[in-house]
């Protein structure tokens, strides 16, 4: 099985706001790089948004290590997830799960894979964090320089 390295980040101006994901996967010394950006969003789910793209776009059933400075991604995939689904995409405190159908694609695109979930500090000088953070608001200018023209 083949071994992937991820980096996923999100970003967004405003939140809610316009917002931008950027992802930098690593195979065997190469790199490729995804991103996209949605005109009205927010941070946490760009950040989601960012780690389904990074999935979906794998041709073949991989080995990932996924590395994402999001806190509420990580935690919603590696504890999170199961109560939810449990509570019929309930929180504990009986509310509807924020960002639902993102989680749900976001599950569905883990199946053929083996994924280990790592956080990292942002903006701390991880290589491929900041690449990712680069990615996501190059999207962010990208999408806005668009629109004013």
């Amino acid at each position: 099985m083949k071994e992937v390295v991820i980096h996923t980040d999100g970003a967004c101006r405003g939140n809610p706001g316009p917002g931008g994901w950027g992802v930098q996967m690593q195979y065997q010394g190469n790199i490729k790089t995804l991103k996209g950006a949605e005109a009205e969003t927010t941070n946490n789910r760009m950040e989601i948004t960012a780690a389904i793209r990074a999935l979906t776009a794998l041709k073949q059933p991989c080995r990932v290590a996924l590395y994402t400075d999001s806190k509420y991604v990580r935690q919603g995939m590696t504890e999170w997830l199961p109560n939810w689904k449990q509570r019929n995409w309930r929180t504990a405190d009986k509310k509807p799960v924020k960002n639902a159908d993102l989680w749900r694609e976001l599950e569905a695109a883990t199946h053929r894979h083996e994924v280990e979930w790592h956080w990292v500090k942002g903006h701390s000088g991880d290589p491929g964090n900041e690449a990712a953070d680069q990615l996501a608001n190059e999207a962010i200018d990208e999408m806005l320089l668009t629109q004013a023209m």
